[in-house]
């Protein structure tokens, strides 16, 4: 089993910075330390499942949002991802979208032919 620390990081990142938060305040609030925060993001080190659940929950995300490149089967996470981008939106954006994908999936599975 492979796990992609480079792309958990990454993650990590991502959601500390969607909350504007700076790595010291998510190592604060995690309990773990400024240097530690530094190395995950970058994929330094090799998080522990511990320093894990606790970033996680700090950040207020599920893991499988954090880890999701490392799972074999992850659609769930992209289906969740799906619906918080529409969440927000219009019954016609909505409409819209629900258009675009469904255009986009006949092109994918017609140029899989």
């Amino acid at each position: 089993m492979n796990i992609d620390y480079v792309s958990i990081g990454k993650s990590i990142k991502n959601f500390r910075t969607k909350k504007s938060w700076t790595q010291a305040t998510l190592a604060e609030k995690s309990g773990v330390e400024p240097s530690n925060i530094s190395h995950i993001e970058r994929g330094a080190t090799k998080v522990s499942l511990p320093t894990l659940v606790n970033i996680v929950n700090a950040l207020e995300v599920s893991l499988d949002q954090i880890v999701y490149d490392s799972l074999i089967k992850n659609e769930h996470v992209l289906i969740n991802t799906l619906n918080e981008l529409v969440s927000d939106c219009t019954p016609a954006e909505i409409s819209a979208i629900t258009e675009i994908v469904k255009t986009t999936k006949a092109i994918l599975r017609k140029s899989k032919n």
